[in-house]
């Protein structure tokens, strides 16, 4: 798999999670579709869903319901498409959506494998493949980037970090999408700084490139931490997205 192929997957699969046509994201001008889930999208996806906008680094893609739709219109002819993702321009956005229930909600950046980077890194610890056997007892507040509680079927594979035989640090992945799935790493605090979390997620990368899939990785744009980490594990960013969602979803999240 070259990186060329893992981009157009990754721009078939946005397609599919939104509505739109994967050659939409290569356009030189930004381009409205109305929203469609598909029923192959990313499994971390849940209605209710107003508007998705999704950027891989050349327009932008909005995907929006008919109520929003010359809201979202107007918002991207107003300003350079990526500026979009950024405030005060969203303070414009949530402005006009408030009168429809609407306000901007996830927001995030992904990335990909850059294979003329990628290698396995190491660190001082004894580094361990995981299947689904060994994560019974591993759903605990302190994996809960590497494994999902709530989604416990999708975790595929981990590698763990072992200090004389406990558990430093470990990168798991979820078949968010058919051909894709997603890396999340957590360390302990006493053992961060030390090599771990790129010696896990590129293994990890490695081990499910071997399996013929996509890996991909999310950071919110602040998680500084966990960029470097992309980016030192051999990762590259792709793509960004926002998304729209019912403002009562969104305080509800607040009030959490």
């Amino acid at each position: 798999m070259t990186n060329e192929e893992m981009l157009q997957i990754a721009m078939e699969q946005s397609a599919e999670d939104i509505g739109c046509r994967a050659e939409d994201f290569l356009a030189d001008r930004n381009i409205v579709v109305p929203f469609a889930l598909g029923t192959n999208a990313k499994r971390f996806y849940k209605l209710p869903i107003g508007c998705a906008f999704v950027s891989y680094g050349n327009n932008i893609v909005a995907s929006a319901t008919a109520e929003i739709t010359d809201i979202v219109k107007a918002y991207i002819d107003k300003y350079e498409f990526y500026h979009c993702f950024e405030t005060p321009n969203i303070h414009w956005l949530n402005k006009h959506l408030a009168p429809a229930g609407q306000a901007a909600c996830f927001m995030a950046e992904y990335y990909l494998p850059d294979l003329n980077r990628l290698t396995e890194s190491s660190c001082a610890y004894e580094l361990r493949l995981l299947g689904k056997e060994d994560f019974a007892e591993l759903y605990q507040p302190e994996w809960s980037n590497a494994l999902c509680k709530d989604r416990k079927h999708l975790d595929m594979l981990a590698i763990g970090a072992y200090d004389d035989g406990k558990l430093a640090g470990l990168a798991g992945c979820s078949a968010d999408a058919e051909e894709m799935w997603q890396i999340g790493v957590d360390v302990l605090p006493e053992y961060r700084r030390k090599g771990i979390a790129a010696a896990v997620t590129s293994r990890l990368t490695l081990e499910i490139l071997e399996r013929n899939k996509v890996p991909f990785y999310c950071t919110a744009w602040s998680n500084i931490r966990s960029a470097r980490n992309a980016i030192k594990s051999g990762f590259k960013p792709a793509w960004v997205e926002m998304t729209v969602k019912p403002v009562e979803v969104v305080d509800e999240m607040n009030e959490k």
